[in-house]
C-alpha cells in the first residue's frame, strides 16, 4: 500500500452547516475522521456515519495528520487553536478553512508558526448542500511541504482547488474569498430588495422573471434565492448572521486598503436589521424581511 492509499488522520473542528458536510466527505474518501464542536450535542449524529467525536479540542487533534478549522470567525478560531496547537506535532497541517478575513489570518499564521505548523490559508467556497456532496472550492495558498496531506484532504472536500502563490501569511486566499463573497452578497441583498420592491408595488415577481430570462441579466443565484424568497423557504445554507459578519470583513478589508464599499456597508445594515428580526439563523435570503419591519410584508399589494 502506497502512503496515497493509506488513511489519514484528519480533525475537523467545527461541524456547523459547512465542517459536518467536510467530515462526512472525508469519511467518504476512506479517511480517519475526529471532530469537535463547542456544542457537542451538534456534532453527535456525525457518528452514525463513522466520525468519532470528541468533546476536548485538544484530544481531537492529537496524532491526527491535518486539521481543518471551519468555525464562525477569526476569535473561535484562534481561541480553539490556542488550546488545540500546542497538542500537534510539528509539521502537522493546519487548513484553516473559514472566513475570517485577511487580517485574523496574519493573526492565525503566527500562532501556527509558533508551533512549527504546516499553515494553509485555504477558505472555501460553496454552500452547506456543496459541502455535503464534497464539492466545495478551495482556495489555498501555504507551503509545498504541506501539499501531499493538503490536496488528499481537499480531494475529499472539494470538486476544485485552486493554488495561489504567495505565503499564507499573507492572506492571498483569504483576500480572494471576500471579492468572492462580496458578490455572492451582493446579489442576495438585490434578489431581496428587488422581490420587496415588487412586493410593495404589486408587481407580480413572475413577470420579473419572465423579463429577464435567456438575458445578460438573468443569474441563476437570483434564481436560486428569488425560489426561496418566494417560496418561504429559508433554510439555512449560510445564515443572516453569517452573512453579516462576512460583510463587515470585507467592509474592514475595503478600508484598510482605501476602498470604500457603500453597497457592502448597506448590506451588512440590512442582515444586522434582518438579525434584530430572528432570522438570524435562516438562510441570509430572509435579509429580504428586512424592507419590511417587524409587521412583515404587506398580506396585498
Amino acid at each position: 500500500m502506497s502512503s496515497h492509499d493509506t488513511p489519514l488522520t484528519v480533525t475537523v473542528l467545527g461541524t456547523g452547516l459547512m465542517g459536518a458536510g467536510m467530515a462526512r466527505s472525508l469519511v467518504a474518501a476512506g479517511h480517519r475522521v475526529r471532530a469537535w464542536n463547542r456544542t457537542t450535542a451538534r456534532a453527535l449524529p456525525l457518528a452514525e456515519h463513522g466520525v468519532e467525536v470528541v468533546a476536548d479540542p485538544a484530544e481531537a487533534v492529537r496524532g491526527a495528520d491535518a486539521v481543518l478549522t471551519m468555525l464562525l470567525d477569526g476569535p473561535a478560531v484562534l481561541d480553539v487553536m490556542r488550546t488545540a496547537a500546542p497538542v500537534l506535532a510539528a509539521g502537522t497541517v493546519w487548513a484553516q478553512t473559514s472566513t475570517v478575513g485577511p487580517s485574523s489570518q496574519r493573526e492565525l499564521a503566527a500562532l501556527a508558526a509558533e508551533h512549527g505548523l504546516l499553515f494553509l490559508d485555504s477558505p472555501v467556497l460553496g454552500t452547506k448542500s456543496v459541502a455535503e456532496t464534497g464539492k466545495l472550492t478551495v482556495t489555498a495558498a501555504g507551503p509545498a511541504a504541506a501539499r501531499p496531506v493538503a490536496d488528499r484532504v481537499f480531494d475529499a472536500i472539494g470538486g476544485r482547488t485552486v493554488w495561489l502563490d504567495g505565503d499564507a501569511a499573507d492572506s492571498p486566499a483569504s483576500a480572494l474569498k471576500l471579492v468572492l463573497n462580496n458578490w455572492v452578497l451582493a446579489l442576495t441583498v438585490a434578489t431581496g430588495e428587488t422581490l420587496a420592491l415588487a412586493k410593495g408595488l404589486g408587481v407580480d415577481p413572475a413577470r420579473f422573471f419572465d423579463a429577464i430570462e435567456g438575458g445578460a441579466m438573468d443569474v441563476a443565484y437570483l434564481r436560486i434565492k428569488g425560489a426561496a424568497i418566494l417560496g418561504g423557504d429559508f433554510s439555512p445554507s449560510f445564515t443572516v448572521e453569517g452573512a453579516e459578519k462576512d460583510l463587515r470583513l470585507i467592509v474592514a478589508a475595503g478600508e484598510s486598503a482605501g476602498v470604500t464599499l457603500d453597497a457592502a456597508a448597506a448590506g451588512a445594515e440590512r442582515m444586522r436589521r434582518a438579525g434584530e428580526l430572528g432570522y438570524a439563523g435562516e438562510d441570509m435570503a430572509a435579509a429580504y424581511f428586512a424592507s419590511f419591519g417587524p409587521d412583515g410584508p404587506p398580506a396585498t399589494s
